[in-house]
């Protein structure tokens, strides 16, 4: 399980991890278990480059925990959601061409306008949410809801990077995520409404994945993450 956790570290961060956790052909689909906790590890790193710079101005301290998370994570997700972007509008409905679309690596006008705004309204979100360990909750939402994404939806992209992942153990992966919830609810009320916001934005998505593309795919799983994200620190930000 270690190892699972190793591989999930590396493939959602870039920490450095052994390279040979990689060799493991069941390693991939337990890491799967360990997105929540992988989301908390990006999470206090961003509380502990927060408490060090909570003395600066607010949009200073907002640029640079943004910055930290895009070049902790690699923008991993963040490419996904351009990807998608281009391809949901250039699409035009098709889902062949939806596809085809994403694997395309340039970035369309489509992609660029969808970064702008989703890096804008984190840093927004930042600048004004309260300081503190709030801040945790984007970060683990915004992995846990991957694990569900993979335990509840087709992947329809055969040989994709998700495609090892669907074969996690349903048990473990379902454990971790009780903990997530459990997590989240020790934030009292605040905690409670993230969830509610969480579960709305990824019943849509997934709709909408579905209705499109039968299923998800890893550009669509960045959509969900990036997403979710924006979606926590812009319920923490407004006033309760």
């Amino acid at each position: 399980m270690m190892r699972g956790l190793l591989i999930a570290i590396g493939f959602l961060t870039r920490i450095p991890v052994p390279a040979s956790v990689f060799d493991d052909a069941q390693g991939k689909a337990r890491s799967l278990a360990w997105y929540p906790l992988v989301g908390l590890l990006i999470g206090l790193l961003l509380y502990l480059l927060q408490w060090v710079v909570q003395a600066w101005a607010p949009l200073l301290v907002a640029a640079l925990l943004l910055s930290a998370w895009v070049l902790i994570t690699g923008a991993l997700h963040l490419d996904g959601l351009a990807d998608s972007a281009d391809a949901w509008i250039g699409g035009m409905g098709d889902r062949e061409r939806t596809l085809t679309i994403m694997k395309d690596p340039r970035c369309g006008p489509a992609g660029v306008v969808a970064l702008v705004l989703v890096l804008l309204v984190k840093f927004a979100a930042l600048a004004s949410a309260p300081m503190g360990v709030w801040l945790l909750l984007a970060p683990v939402l915004g992995r846990a809801v991957l694990t569900v994404a993979f335990l509840t939806t087709p992947y329809v992209r055969s040989g994709g990077l998700g495609s090892g992942l669907m074969d996690a153990p349903a048990l473990a992966c379902l454990s971790m995520l009780a903990m997530t919830v459990l997590f989240c609810l020790s934030a009292g009320w605040r905690g409670v409404w993230v969830l509610v916001a969480v579960a709305v934005l990824f019943l849509l998505w997934r709709r909408a994945c579905m209705h499109r593309l039968g299923g998800m795919t890893g550009d669509t799983c960045g959509v969900l993450a990036e997403l979710t994200e924006a979606v926590v620190l812009v319920v923490l930000a407004v006033p309760h």
